[in-house]
């Protein structure tokens, strides 16, 4: 039979799973950790940008490390009982370790951490299932958008765009025009793909990114803190001790004074 003459692809360079090796690495580094560093916290994080969190671990340089990797792994690590916790009370943090979060390593106490990751809120573009915290509005006129302060007109180039994006929109002399005003979306409404896209093309950021920590464990005590709003079924403002019973009841005050930054993270995973 004959060679087939059909064009085929070939790939040039092999490449290897690395998910248990990865996993595996995130495990053990973990465990590693646990008798290094005085505090653990877990925290969340609301609106993730990889960016953002880069920024963030460029203000933690020297006394602190991060693993931001699979919940499940991490909740392995500190322990799902008092048998397999590699440090007394680590596995009363597993719980909290739900949804996007990790956790963080640290030599700071804990009104100092909370006061830098308090401090960080930046805005980004919202994206597809993110509620709106404003109205927008589109004003009947040449359409312009807001570039660092200043009112710029929408390139010709994307016309097209917006009228697929439903924005009934038309040339005149070269500038884009709209001839009513258009309604982008409405305060509280859940955003679509296309409204977050024409919310990006007007320079209008919703989104809000934040590290809050969800609790914290301490090596001289063995206790874990709940800290914030009660969250998974936890009480907000309890304090577990060793055995696992609530050893007291406290608030973390975030009214706390500014620091100056902490030094150094690594992510994980």
């Amino acid at each position: 039979m004959p060679k087939s003459k059909r064009a085929k692809v070939v790939h040039l360079t092999k490449t290897q799973k690395k998910g248990k090796e990865l996993t595996l690495r995130l495990y053990a580094n973990i465990q590693e950790c646990v008798p290094q560093f005085p505090y653990i916290y877990v925290f969340g994080v609301e609106n993730m940008r990889n960016n953002y969190l880069k920024n963030v671990r460029a203000d933690l340089a020297g006394d602190s490390r991060i693993f931001f990797g699979k919940t499940s792994v991490m909740a392995r690590a500190l322990g799902d009982s008092p048998s397999t916790e590699p440090f007394p009370s680590t596995s009363l943090l597993s719980p909290h370790l739900s949804g996007p979060c990790g956790l963080i390593f640290s030599h700071r106490d804990p009104p100092n951490m909370l006061a830098h990751l308090d401090a960080y809120h930046p805005h980004s573009y919202a994206r597809a299932g993110t509620i709106s915290t404003s109205a927008f509005r589109l004003l009947s006129g040449p359409l312009v958008y807001d570039a660092e302060g200043e009112s710029t007109p929408i390139p010709a180039e994307q016309e097209p765009m917006l009228r697929k994006l439903g924005v009934p929109t038309r040339m005149e002399k070269g500038r884009v025009m709209l001839d009513e005003t258009f309604e982008v979306c409405k305060e509280g409404e859940v955003l679509g793909s296309g409204q977050t896209t024409l919310l990006k093309m007007f320079a209008v950021a919703m989104a809000e990114f934040s590290v809050s920590v969800k609790a914290c464990w301490t090596k001289e005590t063995g206790e874990v803190r709940v800290v914030g709003a009660a969250k998974d079924g936890v009480d907000s403002e309890a304090i577990f001790n060793r055995n696992g019973s609530k050893a007291g009841m406290e608030v973390m005050e975030m009214g706390v004074e500014k620091d100056e930054g902490f030094e150094g993270f690594e992510a994980e995973g």
